[in-house]
């Protein structure tokens, strides 16, 4: 046995640290020995001279003379599209229709509302749309909700949500503020995925649609993308958040009269299992301290 299985303290531990990293919940009743089963397969298969011709007991191939006339020559072959990724075009061109129409943030979540494109939808328990001021200078939007975003509906009210609130204080902003201190808060996803797994990149083109609605309709002043994956979508970028960070970015859509600034900051997720780098999200705090006050002055 191990130490956790019979120490109550290092049992305890694992069990937060497996909280922390998002699991919790179970997908099955009993746990599956994955090595156990994929022995058991390796097992049952049959041995190589049963698969190869000419090592079995069988007739041996015949000669190219008796085998007749070859067939007939193919023109080239296409590959006929999978059914899922015709689903999924189905699903991004739905969203953009349906996106399109909304000219309020009400409107936009009533169209996420009766949105059935994405399929996270079935599985989690509330739409997670936005928290905050929608007349918000500054508009936050991070990745994808968690286990307790998804029993209250809101963005960033776990743990990670309470950091980042946190962090926003300390520069004057507030989600429940008014004027010049209030901010907005979103994600690039509106849905739990199942067991806070990463969403998918179709998930993530599914819901895009809605999200780039979403900036056009509040037009702030800066866009902060919490977190990699929400800068890598939303700033079109290949790199990680280490050297995403620290710069500024212009985002800008079709319908949008003039670019918006944007930033990108170290999830709070991130900066609970890497203390270190709260120096540097600090750094980053500061220089959107700065834009907005240069906005303000303007």
């Amino acid at each position: 046995m191990t130490q956790a299985a019979t120490d109550p303290v290092a049992l305890k531990a694992l069990l937060q640290w497996y909280l922390e990293a998002g699991v919790d919940e179970a997908i099955a009743d009993r746990p599956q020995d994955r090595f156990a089963e994929q022995a058991r397969a390796l097992a049952a298969r049959p041995g190589p001279a049963a698969d190869r011709p000419g090592l079995s007991d069988g007739p041996m191939p015949r000669s190219p003379s008796e085998r007749g006339p070859a067939p007939a020559a193919r023109g080239p072959l296409t590959r006929p599209q999978p059914p899922a990724e015709v689903s999924d075009q189905a699903a991004v061109k739905d969203a953009v229709a349906q996106a399109g129409r909304a000219e309020t943030l009400e409107a936009l979540r009533a169209a996420l509302e009766g949105f059935d494109g994405c399929a996270l939808k079935k599985t989690a328990s509330n739409l997670c749309f936005t928290d905050g001021n929608p007349q918000a200078r500054v508009l936050l939007v991070g990745e994808a909700p968690g286990a307790e975003e998804d029993r209250q509906g809101l963005p960033f009210v776990g743990p990670s949500g309470k950091l980042l609130d946190a962090m926003l204080a300390s520069i004057g902003l507030d989600r429940h503020g008014e004027g010049d201190a209030a901010v907005l808060i979103s994600n690039t996803v509106f849905w739990r995925p199942p067991g806070n797994r990463t969403p998918t990149p179709s998930e993530t083109a599914i819901c895009l649609p809605f999200v780039e609605r979403l900036i056009e309709i509040v037009d702030p002043r800066v866009l902060v993308c919490v977190g990699g994956p929400s800068a890598k979508t939303l700033l079109a970028q290949a790199q990680g958040i280490t050297r995403l960070r620290g710069k500024w970015y212009d985002y800008a859509t079709p319908r949008m009269a003039a670019p918006i600034p944007a930033m990108a900051l170290y999830h709070p997720a991130y900066l609970l299992r890497s203390p270190a780098m709260k120096r540097d999200a600090w750094r980053d705090l500061l220089m959107l301290k700065r834009r907005l006050a240069g906005a303000a002055g303007a």
